[in-house]
């Protein structure tokens, strides 16, 4: 279980490189929450989480027990305009339900979907962000780049499955 490898081992989160093709700093490998709410990522993350207005209707009718065994793994870029909008208004999602952010799991990949000491490469990434659902360590179900109808209801019809 990833989880139980990341919170039982030292891993560097938040690693900020440079990337010569956009003329930016991003971020690479695992990250957490301050990663993007400090330095520049803040800006974009802060504006599209503040603007985002949750749809509160299909979120009441998500069961909470189902997060009792649901592991998340977002893919994405820092660089991608797509992570940029996408990501934030998750995070969203995910502290409106009390998601536990133990069972989280963030890795920023550079423009190859590539991140050095993770498993980003095992996991069949070729748009982001991806979002993976994990029951029982079990994958159940992705968004890809974006959703096919909004965050919420896409996520609603993944946990629908368990």
């Amino acid at each position: 279980m990833l989880v139980a490898f990341l919170n039982g081992f030292a891993q560097e989160l938040n690693t900020v490189v440079f990337d010569e093709k956009s003329n930016q700093e991003i971020l690479i490998g695992f990250c957490n929450i301050e990663g993007f709410t400090s330095g520049s990522f803040n800006n974009w993350f802060q504006t599209e989480y503040d603007n985002y207005i949750i749809d509160s209707e299909t979120l009441g009718q998500i069961n909470a027990e189902m997060f009792d065994s649901l592991e998340i793994t977002i893919v994405l870029g820092t660089w991608c305009s797509d992570s940029q909008r996408e990501f934030p208004r998750f995070y969203k999602i995910l502290e409106y339900l009390n998601f536990s952010f133990d069972y989280l799991t963030i890795i920023a990949v550079n423009r190859e979907k590539k991140a050095e000491d993770t498993h980003a490469d095992r996991l069949n990434i070729e748009l982001v962000p991806t979002i993976i659902f994990y029951n029982q360590e079990k994958e159940i179900g992705r968004i890809i780049e974006s959703p096919e109808i909004s965050l919420e209801k896409d996520m609603q019809k993944i946990l629908s499955k368990l």
